[in-house]
């Protein structure tokens, strides 16, 4: 799964096919897993938070699984198996790990290698040219890539991936201070970020106007962390969560407001909603942990302790 560090929203096609789009995501060691086996009956077993079991891979009600078995051609029996170490609608990019690691899993079947760009292009095609959900690029690439990367969203469609050029110590020092809290709330992105693209196709000013702003907090975010100067990171940061909650009245809520400023008041030097918004993680940039962790924690948020992952999506066992 994945961390949004600058320039979230603008990885939509609707505001990166007129403007290019920039985006600074890590992939962090929080996982969806995916298990493929041969079943002995002649049936499709599909196991998520239901199950299904067809005969023919038209039938399955799952969107990802049915659309990826059919762009791979696998009408054969397999039982898949899936699990998370977080739950979706929690704004880690839940989705676009699933569809990449689903994808990978059966190319594995089929005994392909995949790149990880193709991998990541195959993820977008199923869940925004076939299944046409209102998302952006970021979360199958990161999945795909891993690391700290720079992605830059080009009008033709061309995501140009660069890994962000930070010191081992400012790593380890942003690795080290960025905390993250669940807010309790979990929701479907969907709404939020349909009413983004539907006003960036109408080219809404307000909307575009304040896309372009979050999209030059991401360059300069960028130059921070390159620079090691992590207190101007989180500084952009706070500024980027003031615009983000302008763009829609569903991005935020008096509890997670009360929440955020409950965490400035005591060593958050920044902090945002991670993912499109409405719920999910609050991820703050402190310097005094211990006194954050106990203020949050004490009004019942759960913490959620992270490192960033550098490997991407992979096969952990193939027999």
């Amino acid at each position: 799964m994945r961390i949004s560090l600058g320039g979230g929203g603008t990885d939509l096609s609707s505001y990166y096919s007129e403007h290019t789009g920039f985006v600074i995501a890590g992939a962090i060691d929080k996982y969806v897993y995916i298990t493929l086996h041969e079943p002995f009956a002649r049936e499709i077993i599909a196991k998520y938070s239901k199950m299904e079991v067809v005969d023919h891979v038209s039938e399955l009600k799952h969107p990802i699984i049915r659309e990826a078995l059919q762009l791979l051609e696998l009408d054969q029996p397999v039982e898949i198996t899936s699990m998370s170490d977080i739950p979706a609608g929690t704004g880690l990019g839940s989705s676009g790990s699933f569809t990449t690691a689903l994808l990978r899993a059966l190319h594995a079947l089929r005994r392909d290698h995949i790149p990880p760009r193709e991998l990541a292009e195959e993820a977008c095609h199923i869940e925004i040219d076939l299944l046409h959900e209102p998302i952006g690029k970021q979360d199958q690439y990161i999945a795909a890539f891993g690391g700290l990367s720079c992605m830059t969203y080009c009008p033709n469609g061309h995501v140009h991936v660069e890994p962000l050029s930070i010191n081992r110590e400012a790593l380890y020092s942003l690795e080290d201070n960025l905390c993250m809290f669940f807010t309790g709330y979990t929701r479907n992105a969907s709404a939020i970020l349909q009413d983004q693209d539907t006003r960036s196709k109408s080219k809404d000013q307000g909307m575009i106007d304040n896309l372009h702003f979050v999209k030059d907090l991401g360059y300069r975010s960028k130059k921070a962390l390159e620079e090691g100067s992590l207190r101007e990171f989180a500084a952009l940061m706070h500024t980027h969560w003031e615009h983000k909650k302008a763009r829609s009245n569903g991005m935020s809520n008096p509890q997670i407001d009360e929440y955020y400023e409950l965490a400035r008041s005591n060593g958050a030097l920044g902090g945002k909603l991670i993912g499109a918004g409405g719920g999910g993680f609050l991820m703050f940039y402190t310097e005094d942990k211990t006194r954050l962790r106990h203020v949050m924690t004490e009004v019942g948020l759960r913490e959620v302790r992270f490192r960033f992952d550098f490997e991407g999506t992979r096969i952990l066992a193939q027999s």
